[in-house]
């Protein structure tokens, strides 16, 4: 797994506390919890009863006998992805320069059988950079030599570092103290997890462990009818036993590695010169990686099949070429990859960018931004999640920004806000990140149902989950409309969401405080793939 799962709203239903500050750090690739689930499978694709997209309503009115202009090549960069889920292997873009499995570079691109696109943070060995530390950590390692020294015989660079020491130190411990309270306390939480469904498997056998049969349990016992409680809890909310354990896993390898300033895997298994930003080539073939969950799923919100019959739609449409490049572990990503990625979906065709990850340091940032320009000048659009602490982005960062240093921005770059299905009050999810300035508009991310490796399916939350419904409108429009330029796509994309300019909603990140939605992004509009595709045949034609 890229980030600890944040299993955080199911443990609270269920009497087990977990700290929202030791949920997920900085990480926008972090899942997140969202209030108890009951909405339809495919909610975020409908239009009406729930604040969905509107893609059903398009695909049915006025795609059914619509073809494609061309295939539309989008960019995963992420934690890694299952290629051979059966929802997914039919949309991989193939490098067509490069011959499969000859371990030379055909192409004479710097990556010998590149075939599905790349992985930043693997060696040429073929082992995996797994978990690696998150940047404040990094930071704080590079600069404990300034632990007790006198600020006032420093000067220049000197005071510059220890002034960020300073800033990082509190920021560390309250991680650590944060991971290992949640740590303890999911480790309860599983321990008593895994008691009830031993119970409830002597009531219905081993392979019996259905929602639908454990509803039908009648029983005066009352170990049976707690552990009911807790296994329709957890199901109810969208999530399963197994996720459970999987954040437990997390959480133990965040607290033993991704906290830990002394752990460093880097140098071993990738082997680059991390320091020389300038650098290319490094990395493997295996765009899965170890795990792959993270971006599987947000893949699979791209561009799974569609009229598979098991309402797990994409966005875009069929022929959406999917871009896989490994570049986010179990902790932060590293700037040099991020730009590296970005420049090799700018080189090899990809029309579009998502960016499911996001960290609160950027010590590389001009190695990022410069790759962002570049992306730019070959026309390609970049999508980034705005990330889950319920912060306003206008007083906290999350890296990268459409924002460069030294000034200026990017022009063709969406930030994106979580919404959700629960009601007015709460249309935009409790985790997400907000703020006019920086976030442009929201897209559905709360509870989404989507791909995961081993070719099944589950619901999980997050910003992470928002930004790939962008890309797959922006996928959509430029599928339809090749004329449109991503700056074009992109302003299409926001002039026609749906508008909520007076709804009062529940803040994210508050207890209960009331702002306008359109407070919290620029546009103050959910994303509407139907809206959108009209605006933008109006604009094709008129550009014709």
């Amino acid at each position: 797994m890229t980030s600890v799962r944040l299993l955080g709203a199911v443990a609270l239903s269920l009497g087990v506390c977990i700290p929202a500050q030791a949920q997920g750090a900085s990480a926008a690739r972090a899942y997140a919890p969202v209030q108890q689930d009951t909405s339809p499978s495919n909610w975020w694709l409908q239009e009406g009863r729930y604040p969905g997209i509107g893609a059903e309503r398009l695909y049915r009115e006025v795609l059914a006998n619509r073809r494609p202009a061309r295939s539309v090549v989008v960019a995963i960069i992420d934690s890694g992805t299952d290629v051979a889920h059966p929802d997914l292997d039919g949309s991989l873009w193939t490098n067509p320069r490069e011959v499969a499995g000859n371990g030379r570079d055909d192409d004479g691109n710097g990556y010998a059988d590149d075939v599905h696109g790349w992985n930043f943070i693997g060696g040429r060995d073929g082992r995996h950079v797994s978990v690696d530390t998150y940047e404040v950590i990094r930071i704080y390692g590079a600069l404990r030599r300034y632990e007790g020294a006198n600020p006032d015989t420093l000067r220049g660079e000197a005071r510059r570092e220890y002034d960020l020491f300073r800033e990082v130190k509190p920021k560390v411990e309250r991680q650590r103290t944060g991971a290992q309270q949640s740590l303890a306390e999911i480790r309860e939480f599983e321990k008593a997890m895994n008691r009830a469904l031993g119970t409830l498997r002597a009531q219905l056998g081993a392979d019996s462990l259905t929602v639908e049969n454990v509803r039908r349990i009648q029983s005066i016992r009352q170990d049976v009818t707690a552990a009911k409680q807790m296994f329709l809890g957890l199901a109810q909310q969208g999530y399963s036993p197994r996720q459970v354990t999987e954040q437990r896993k997390d959480l133990e390898e965040r607290a033993l590695y991704a906290l830990n300033p002394d752990f460093d895997t880097r140098a071993t298994i990738v082997g680059d010169n991390y320091a020389n930003v300038n650098e290319r080539g490094y990395g493997n073939r295996d765009v899965k990686g170890p795990f792959g969950d993270h971006g599987t799923h947000v893949a699979g919100i791209v561009a799974a099949e569609r009229g598979n019959g098991l309402g797990i739609d994409g966005v875009a449409p069929t022929g959406t070429r999917l871009m896989i490049l490994r570049t986010v572990p179990n902790g932060d990503e590293r700037d040099k990859d991020v730009a590296n990625a970005i420049r090799y979906a700018a080189d090899n065709g990809a029309h579009v960018v998502n960016m499911s990850f996001g960290k609160g340091y950027s010590p590389q940032k001009r190695a990022v931004d410069d790759a962002v320009r570049y992306a730019e000048s070959k026309g390609v659009l970049l999508v980034h999640a705005a990330g889950n602490e319920g912060e306003n982005l206008n007083e906290n960062k999350n890296f990268p920004t459409h924002r460069f240093e030294g000034g200026g921005e990017a022009r063709s770059w969406i930030e994106v806000g979580a919404s959700s299905w629960e009601g007015p009050e709460h249309l935009a999810a409790p985790f997400s990140n907000w703020g006019k300035g920086q976030v442009d508009v929201f897209a559905p991310g709360a509870q989404i149902l989507s791909t995961i490796p081993g070719g099944g399916y589950e619901r999980n939350s997050g910003t992470s989950m928002a930004a790939p419904v962008v890309s797959g409108v922006a996928a959509l429009l430029m599928s339809y409309f090749p004329n449109l330029t991503a700056v074009q796509v992109k302003q299409i994309i926001l002039d026609s969401a749906t508008k909520y300019p007076d709804q009062m909603v529940v803040r994210p990140g508050s207890e209960n405080e009331r702002v306008r939605f359109s407070e919290l992004s620029t546009t103050g509009g959910i994303v509407n793939v139907y809206a959108a595709f009209q605006m933008a045949e109006r604009m094709s034609g008129a550009r014709r």
